[in-house]
């Protein structure tokens, strides 16, 4: 009897245990997401400093002494004569902001801060560049991101964006906004066309004796299904909505780039950036780095970040979709 009482004990002890241990990691967890949510907040950064800092530095160790007190001085009277332009309103500025995507477009609730920020005080003469690395992901969530980007358009600001390594499918539905394009030569552009697929179990079910029901009220209310049986009715709608949605991403990007042969790009395929600049799908061959090097010897330039440190639920989900990026795109490599 004492032996019962005592495995009763240990089993107890370790129900508690656990329950505990669940109680701190959701407790945890909501400290973190209310600390997190407090600590949103834009930083703004001038690139400007950082290219004069850069130039000094290496001015400093290559020149000689005298030549080194010549720049010096040079660079005060520089700095005096900027500062008399900014304070008379009449530098313009250049915010630069960084968009990385992954298939939800997740970068999207940043961006509409940032251009929330920077539609505050930006003025006529200003200019907006977007450094953009996205491989494209689901419509609607990039459909979002696009429209931020006209937000910049529709207040008659001028939009950059750059392209260093990929804007394809959603990506190049977000640069396409943009009046100007310049891409890296080796840039991957375009991926104009609409992708939809899943696996299907319903055989594997069958042979092992498993049924699979799913009730719904409206014919279309799905169409493919992963674990059912599809018809050819059923496929043939996917293949009409998938079509239709190819047609408004064509429309989309016939508004803003006429200049495109959309028989010719809108074919699915991709391009690099030499061969993307013949097609008209961007308009400059340049890196970003470039773009920003020669805009800083006349403008004002500010990269803007807003931050917002994510929960615990969505860093674990952050972290999910990420490998699923890399997993696609080391398929797609």
């Amino acid at each position: 009897m004492s032996e019962f009482f005592l495995d009763y004990g240990l089993f107890l002890a370790k129900t508690l245990t656990i329950v505990v241990a669940i109680l701190l990691v959701v407790g945890v967890s909501v400290v973190l997401s209310r600390r997190t949510r407090s600590l949103e907040k834009i930083e703004v950064k001038n690139l400007n400093d950082k290219f004069d800092t850069m130039e000094q530095v290496l001015q400093s160790q290559i020149l000689a002494k005298k030549q080194w007190k010549k720049v010096v001085k040079e660079n005060k009277s520089r700095k005096k004569a900027a500062e008399k332009k900014k304070e008379a309103g009449a530098q313009s500025r250049l915010y630069v902001l960084n968009f990385h995507g992954d298939i939800k477009a997740t970068a999207a609730a940043s961006l509409r801060e940032e251009i929330t920020a920077i539609l505050t005080m930006a003025a006529d003469k200003d200019e907006v560049l977007i450094r953009l690395e996205n491989s494209g992901g689901i419509v609607h969530e990039h459909g979002l991101a696009a429209s931020q980007l006209r937000r910049l358009r529709d207040a008659g600001i001028g939009l950059t964006v750059a392209v260093d390594k990929i804007a394809a499918s959603g990506g190049y539905m977000m640069a396409c906004v943009a009046n100007k394009i310049i891409a890296a030569p080796f840039a991957v552009i375009g991926s104009i066309g609409v992708l939809a697929q899943l696996p299907n179990f319903h055989g594997l079910l069958t042979r092992h004796g498993i049924e699979f029901e799913q009730q719904t009220a409206g014919e279309f209310k799905r169409t493919i299904t992963m674990f059912g049986k599809n018809t050819e009715k059923e496929r043939a709608k996917l293949r009409e909505q998938i079509e239709e949605m190819h047609e408004m991403f064509k429309d989309f990007v016939a508004e803003h780039r006429p200049q495109l042969d959309l028989a010719g790009v809108a074919t699915g395929e991709h391009w690099y950036g030499a061969r993307a600049l013949a097609l008209h799908l961007v308009d400059e061959l340049q890196t970003s780095d470039d773009y920003l090097l020669e805009k800083s010897k006349t403008t004002d330039i500010y990269l803007l970040t807003y931050t917002a440190k994510k929960t615990v639920s969505e860093k674990l989900l952050s972290s999910v979709d990420a490998a699923l990026e890399r997993l696609g795109m080391r398929s797609w490599g």
